[in-house]
């Protein structure tokens, strides 16, 4: 009797560690690049593939590759607003098919490299227009925009190529710029919203919500995707913890020290509070410590140091801009430098 109990037990531990070893299994195969997710996909309908592709393309945005991600981060978007969802989708479409006809190599196609400044584009078209949500108008110039991206991409690549650069979002920073120079606040089909440099005086004197400050590090981290809710924050950054736990710490680590280095220089409460002051910081500290170089602990102080000046740049253009009627440091300048492996060239 004792003996037969005595098997059972033994039976039931390992089926539970049968059960465990599978489940672990099968995380490891939704982690990290998910390699084999493409070999799946080799045979399927050319519509599936093209979502793969687009959702890889949503999760480069954040220096990720991984589909799950991209899925994940699109929920996000949807709980944020179904309206940026609705423009980051729509300008991934665009700019996807439109490497596709072009005839680009599918290697960066398949892997999201000219879906995710498509999506850049259209989102911050529509979280910089000052017309609303549901703006149907503004799907033209997202379309187009979107589109244009992906010839400036292959353009700047030939010459880029010589010096063993990428060409990453230089495309989206080109396109948005002369979008917002062609058009302006007062503008009767596609206006914006006027500049407010980080250094602006804060109106309501200069006391501090502590707890607003700490909600900014994981919002610096959404507004890489312009949400500025902890909730869909909060889902970007589960997004990231599935591809690399090491680039969630780096994303976390760097919006800290951006929102530092805001304090540091007294930004306005807006910025703080926002993540504004933090999502900078964020993409450089992953790019450098996260991403690009083996981890050690020099690159982990490299990291940080990356982090502030991607900070401290955001300040300064972002002053400069505001004050010479430009448009804010997000919508012109410095997004590049922490988003791309500038930050690791420099």
């Amino acid at each position: 009797m004792w003996m037969e109990t005595e098997s059972k037990a033994e039976g039931v531990r390992r089926g539970r560690a049968s059960v465990a070893l599978r489940a672990l299994n099968g995380l490891r195969l939704c982690t990290g690049d998910m390699e084999v997710m493409d070999t799946y996909m080799q045979d399927r309908f050319y519509v599936v593939q093209l979502v793969m592709w687009g959702l890889r393309g949503v999760s480069r945005v954040i220096l990720a590759n991984n589909p799950l991600s991209g899925a994940l981060i699109m929920a996000a978007l949807c709980w944020e607003s179904c309206w940026k969802a609705l423009l980051g989708a729509l300008g991934l479409l665009a700019s996807t098919l439109t490497a596709v006809v072009m005839g680009q190599d599918s290697g960066e196609v398949s892997g999201g490299f000219h879906g995710f400044n498509g999506m850049l584009v259209s989102l911050l078209m529509g979280q910089l227009s000052s017309a609303g949500d549901w703006y149907w108008w503004l799907l033209l110039p997202a379309c187009m925009g979107s589109a244009s991206s992906v010839f400036l991409y292959s353009a700047l690549s030939s010459v880029f190529k010589r010096w063993d650069l990428p060409v990453s979002v230089f495309p989206f920073n080109t396109v948005i710029m002369l979008y917002l120079l062609c058009t302006g606040p007062d503008n009767p089909y596609f206006p914006h919203h006027t500049a407010m440099p980080p250094g602006a005086p804060e109106p309501n004197g200069t006391k501090l919500i502590a707890i607003e400050v700490i909600r900014g590090i994981p919002l610096g981290v959404g507004q890489i995707y312009t949400c500025g809710a902890l909730g869909p924050s909060l889902l970007i950054l589960a997004a990231v913890l599935l591809y690399s736990p090491l680039l969630t710490v780096h994303a976390l680590l760097g919006s800290a020290v951006g929102t530092l280095a805001g304090l540091s220089v007294a930004v306005n409460h807006h910025f703080l509070y926002s993540g504004l002051s933090g999502f900078n910081g964020s993409l450089g500290c992953m790019a450098v410590g996260g991403l690009f170089f083996t981890f050690s602990w020099r690159i982990h102080l490299l990291s940080i140091a990356s982090a502030f000046l991607s900070a401290y740049a955001d300040i300064a253009l972002g002053n400069l801009l505001g004050t010479v009627g430009g448009s804010p440091s997000k919508q012109l300048g410095i997004y590049f430098v922490k988003h791309t492996d500038a930050a690791v060239d420099w």
